[in-house]
C-alpha cells in the first residue's frame, strides 16, 4: 500500500485540475481513500505500466466528484430524489464504470494506449 503525502497531492490537484472542490474539501481519511482507489484502478487498468503519482493525482479529483454525496447516488442506481423541495434526476446513460472515468491525459502520462482502436471502413 502506498503512503501518500497529502500536502503534495492536494497542492498538485489544486494547481493542475479544475474540478477539484470535492477532493480539496474532503477530510484526510477520505483523500487517502480516493488516492488509494485511483491508484488501484490505474494499476489494474494499466498493468505492467509505471503509474506516476501525478497520474493518480489527476484521476483522484475525478473520482471525488463522481462519488461525492450527490453523484454517488447515481452510481448506486438511484434515478431521482428530492431534498427540501430541490429535485435531482439522473440520466440512465450517465452512470459510468470506474474505468470510463479515467481522463485521457492520465493514460497519456502513463504512456498507455488511449483506448482508441483502428477500424475498417468502406468508402
Amino acid at each position: 500500500m502506498t503512503t501518500w503525502d497529502l500536502t503534495e497531492a492536494t497542492e498538485y490537484i489544486r494547481l493542475n485540475s479544475l474540478d477539484n472542490e470535492d477532493y480539496i474539501d474532503a477530510e484526510d481519511e477520505r483523500k487517502t481513500a480516493i488516492l488509494n482507489v485511483a491508484h488501484r484502478t490505474l494499476q489494474r487498468k494499466y498493468s505492467g505500466y509505471n503509474i506516476p503519482n501525478e497520474a493518480v493525482y489527476l484521476f483522484a479529483p475525478v473520482l471525488a466528484a463522481a462519488f461525492n454525496d450527490t453523484n454517488k447516488l447515481q452510481q448506486q442506481g438511484i434515478a431521482s430524489f428530492s431534498v427540501r423541495g430541490i429535485s435531482f434526476t439522473f440520466k440512465d446513460w450517465a452512470k459510468k464504470d470506474i474505468d470510463a472515468l479515467i481522463p485521457p491525459e492520465v493514460a497519456d502520462m502513463i504512456g498507455a494506449p488511449s483506448g482508441r482502436q483502428v477500424k475498417w471502413t468502406v468508402l
